[in-house]
């Protein structure tokens, strides 16, 4: 098995992706509030790269049945129903429910690797979970950083290093340098990842407005078994396809 590491989605052609697991990261925060939305009970996202293509999506469905979210410079849409906040996604609110997502930097990541055969979604929250995925899978594999507005995040990047640390614990395999850089950046920071997610330029952005207790949920290692799996423009959890 080979990994591949792309440090956003502007970086590779969509050609390179034939045949391959795809893994795309957003940890802050898209990927994330995907995640947790899905381990509370929500039946899919529907991820959109615009803000108007999401409420032109919702005109011809049940207001019932689907929730907007979102952001937009890191902050909530005017008139959707959620931000981009995973404390946001709770049971209560997103059980059985359609969720149209759109994002300034995940979302187009998303759509960019979305004619891929196998796409799934991986942040901090699900690191080992997606290792085993890709580990069962036993098929080369890319990671597809979202970064942050078409530029490099240290946030993505530590991530992928420590997807690639659980997928060392499971087997042997190949990788290119980036994949390899990321795992060396990431691993004396392994006991305490804030120490080295607090000098991304995204942390920072996040954190000058007010939103730590988002920063120390996505931070959290291993918290959902889960492995959210983009099929056909849907977003699902993958034991359910």
């Amino acid at each position: 098995m080979f990994l591949q590491t792309f440090e956003t989605y502007n970086s590779f052609n969509e050609r390179e992706l034939k045949n391959k697991n795809v893994v795309v990261i957003d940890t802050l925060r898209a990927t994330s509030v995907i995640t947790t939305a899905l381990y509370n009970g929500a039946k899919e996202i529907i991820p959109v790269s615009e803000v108007e293509e999401a409420i032109e999506l919702v005109k011809s469905l049940d207001k019932t049945t689907y929730l907007l979210g979102g952001e937009r410079n890191s902050t909530k849409i005017e008139g959707f129903d959620l931000s981009n906040s995973p404390l946001e996604y709770t049971r209560e609110k997103v059980e059985n429910k359609t969720i149209i997502f759109t994002t300034t930097n995940g979302t187009k990541a998303l759509k960019k690797v979305s004619l891929a055969d196998n796409v799934i979604l991986g942040c901090l929250l699900n690191a080992s979970a997606v290792a085993k995925y890709i580990y069962t899978s036993n098929k080369d594999t890319i990671i597809v950083c979202a970064g942050t507005e078409g530029k490099f995040s240290l946030d993505d990047i530590i991530t992928a290093g420590v997807i690639y640390k659980k997928l060392q614990d499971l087997m042997e395999f190949e990788s290119d340098d980036l994949s390899k850089a990321s795992y060396f950046l990431y691993k004396p920071y392994e006991d305490n990842l804030y120490e080295i997610m607090k000098h991304g330029f995204h942390f920072k952005r996040l954190k000058d407005l007010g939103y730590d207790e988002d920063i120390e949920f996505c931070l959290t290692v291993d918290k959902f078994e889960i492995v959210p799996k983009l099929k056909d423009g849907i977003i699902k959890n993958s034991a359910d396809l």
